[in-house]
């Protein structure tokens, strides 16, 4: 068993660490929980008096971060400099200095860097990103993304979350980075950006609309938004010279239940549709982290693609404050 830490216990932390009791492989130690020790404590957990209570204590392996994002790289730094591992949610930090700091760290202590983009952990988008790689689309010719919801619709406008300084690029933070790792997975680094955001209704400081132009180095272009007060909407489409691909999702990843549909369609037949029954793809990022820690696999995320992918949210909040393309 590992034994586990969580720092951080706002909506996603109380998530994560609901998933870690009863664990086959992990331990959950605790958590620390600044201005929610009272739920932590009701809900059954033992709580750290502060982070540096996780670093000393010797028993514990592995730290999750779900803590606010200015957090990420100095509790990652120091997490692993006390010679623990880190599984860190995104984005791994906001400018890719600081993440390039992080993964400095993690090599040098020897630990394991994990990060919270379990959507690539998704049936569909495996087997679309296994199309892809095997040339069935053909050429790469474009792609449309959109990750859409309401569920941080009601936060109070003095979150965190709400603020361009932390979450920069209105949804990007909490959405829109999903779909920058998927690309870059896909398709490789970015070439260029250009993007635009709005505050259309919530009145947030950071805006509650962004939407993204991308060249990828490899030639293709893309497109994404999100957009933090709509209905759920989540859809990932591939156009190819030959083949174009897409998955729509039902539900929110971490909501049971609903499908995910991958739709192909090729010049002269049929579109084909393959459904995929909702998995819980946070428990499939921590098993892949396990197996990082354990020694059985690689964990499948390159500290290149976690950097870029920082770059990326970077130049898109650049952009949108600048309106000028960005070249990476």
């Amino acid at each position: 068993m590992i034994r586990t830490a969580v720092s951080g216990y706002g909506w996603w932390g109380q998530h994560v660490a609901g998933r870690l009791v009863g664990h086959d492989r992990f331990d959950l130690a605790g958590v620390f929980a600044p201005e929610l020790s009272g739920a932590a404590t009701e809900q059954g957990h033992s709580v750290y008096p502060s982070f540096e209570a996780i670093l000393e204590d010797a028993s514990v392996a592995a730290v999750i971060l779900t803590s606010p994002n200015d957090q990420h790289e100095p509790q990652s730094v120091a997490a692993a400099r006390a010679g623990k591992h880190v599984l860190c949610e995104k984005p791994l930090s906001l400018t890719g200095e600081s993440a390039r700091r992080i993964v400095d760290a993690v090599t040098n202590a020897g630990v394991v860097l994990g990060v919270g983009h379990e959507r690539r952990f998704e049936p569909a988008m495996q087997r679309l990103a296994a199309m892809v790689r095997a040339g069935d689309l053909g050429t790469v010719m474009h792609v449309e993304a959109a990750f859409s919801h309401d569920k941080l619709a009601g936060l109070p406008k003095d979150n965190w979350r709400t603020k361009p300084h932390l979450a920069p690029a209105a949804g990007m933070t909490g959405m829109g980075i999903h779909l920058t790792d998927f690309m870059i997975w896909m398709f490789g680094p970015v070439a260029s950006v250009q993007a635009l955001t709005a505050d259309r209704s919530l009145g947030w400081e950071t805006g509650d609309v962004v939407s993204v132009q991308l060249r990828f180095r490899a030639g293709m272009t893309a497109t994404l938004s999100a957009i933090l007060q709509t209905p759920h909407f989540i859809r990932y489409h591939v156009f190819g010279s030959e083949q174009w691909a897409e998955v729509r999702n039902d539900t929110h990843p971490d909501t049971p239940g609903g499908q995910a549909h991958l739709s192909v369609s090729r010049t002269g037949r049929a579109v084909t549709t393959e459904s995929f029954p909702w998995t819980d793809t946070v428990l499939d990022n921590l098993g892949a982290f396990a197996d990082a820690i354990e020694g059985r696999a690689p964990y499948p995320f390159t500290a290149q693609q976690m950097v870029h992918n920082i770059e990326v949210l970077d130049a898109i909040a650049l952009s949108a404050g600048s309106g000028e393309t960005v070249r990476l």
